[in-house]
């Protein structure tokens, strides 16, 4: 689940549910938070993620996470992340950037600096925006483990109705199995509520790893100065 956590973490400003992230960022002056709940076996996460564009093309979040499990609630994760476009995504067209962040874990990390990442994530549109897909390929240095990896992200999103879209993914590291995860997810208010559901695990895997979560995403108009 650590690396659920870390991919995660980089991906806070991909579209809700998503673990790999798609080469698009909060409207210029806007901003929004993304807030779930994540059931595994033996813990639930409570998730909360805000961000913010000020300049254009330089959005910036800061969250966290809190973990009730067997040993009761505790703050398990602090997560900070920069994101930028070099180009900007249009219908049937493409988009890339580079994002890069601190995942920091109070109970192991000392200091400001956890496991550090980055990544760049690539997006393609079809049908005029209604399929849409986006790969990832990064860094990863854990602290703890000093241990440096490659991780790497497979996404789609499918517009089924005006409201409704289907998501599916897989992600992983240069070791391992990977992560495989589905939801759907649906517009409330078209552009600014919107409500998600997911089912993930590791492939090949029983229930062990497996997860469920259900999030909230708000979306402001653009406000700032």
């Amino acid at each position: 689940m650590a690396l659920c956590v870390l991919l995660a973490a980089g991906a806070a400003q991909a579209a809700r549910p998503m673990i790999t992230d798609d080469a698009r960022i909060v409207d210029a002056k806007a901003c929004q938070v993304e807030s779930w709940v994540k059931s595994n076996r033996g813990s639930t996460e409570y998730w909360a993620q805000p961000a913010c564009n000020f300049t254009g093309n330089l959005e910036l979040m800061l969250g966290g996470a809190r973990t009730h499990g067997d040993q009761g609630t505790q703050t398990t994760d602090i997560v900070f992340q920069g994101k930028t476009l070099f180009k900007t995504l249009e219908p049937n067209g493409w988009s890339w950037g580079l994002a890069a962040g601190n995942t920091r874990h109070p109970q192991t990390h000392n200091g400001l600096i956890g496991d550090v990442y980055a990544y760049v994530p690539v997006t393609f549109s079809f049908r005029d925006d209604r399929v849409l897909l986006h790969t990832n390929l990064g860094w990863l240095r854990e602290k703890e483990a000093r241990k440096q990896r490659m991780t790497w992200g497979v996404g789609t999103e499918a517009q089924l109705s005006e409201s409704t879209w289907m998501i599916a993914e897989t992600f992983g590291q240069n070791q391992g199995k990977p992560f495989y995860q589905v939801g759907l997810r649906y517009w409330l208010v078209p552009n600014r509520v919107q409500m998600d559901a997911t089912y993930g695990n590791r492939a090949g895997s029983s229930t062990q790893e497996r997860w469920l979560s259900i999030g909230l995403r708000l979306l402001s108009p653009a406000f700032l100065p």
